[in-house]
């Protein structure tokens, strides 16, 4: 038997407005973990890549990263001022707790990966003669106090950073394997889906 859309248990099985994130949200949301990926791919395929394809890899990977903490300062700002929708009762408190502490550490590292990248390539040795450009369209500015430094401890912060954003890199793979595998297991085994919260 069918329920009519007039039933109770037709509205029942529907999701509610309230029970997703908004367009903006989701929007937001889809267009940074895109922009992860690709960066993602980018970054692990540069070394592999014939020589003169490794700048423009680079260079593509910069201006995405810095996209990306453009969409992640937005959808914090966007997430202040309108409530996400809460998870459903039916899952653990541990799994709540859990799931608020990795997307914390999550809007971290997407910070914290483009912050470090750009502090990183600030202090580039040949900095000067590369202007960066955004998408090859517009200037970008470099960090100045990192590129006033003295050449040695420039040198430094080069290497410094560049380990900063390499291991950012990898506590990122295992957090959004975590968040990802927490998804599918409330899909697939809990169902109870929380991906729909994200979905149009």
């Amino acid at each position: 038997m069918t329920a009519r859309p007039d039933t109770p248990l037709y509205a029942a099985q529907r999701p509610s407005t309230g029970s997703r994130y908004t367009r903006t949200a989701m929007a937001l949301h889809w267009l940074i973990a895109l922009g992860i990926i690709v960066n993602v791919v980018l970054a692990l395929s540069a070394d592999s890549l014939p020589d003169d394809w490794v700048r423009p890899v680079i260079n593509t990977h910069k201006s995405i990263g810095i996209t990306v903490l453009g969409l992640a300062i937005l959808r914090v700002l966007w997430r202040f001022s309108h409530r996400p929708p809460a998870l459903p009762e039916s899952i653990p408190k541990w799994e709540r707790a859990s799931a608020h502490v990795a997307h914390g550490l999550l809007y971290l590292l997407i910070f914290a990966l483009p912050l470090s990248g750009w502090l990183h390539d600030s202090a580039w040795k040949d900095a000067l003669s590369h202007p960066m450009q955004l998408f090859g369209l517009v200037s970008w500015p470099r960090i100045g106090f990192i590129m006033d430094q003295p050449p040695a401890f420039k040198e430094y912060l080069h290497n410094l950073f560049g380990s900063l954003h390499t291991w950012f890199g990898y506590a990122l793979y295992v957090l959004l394997a975590l968040h990802i595998g927490g998804a599918l297991k409330h899909e697939w085994i809990d169902r109870h889906s929380v991906i729909r919260r994200m979905l149009p």
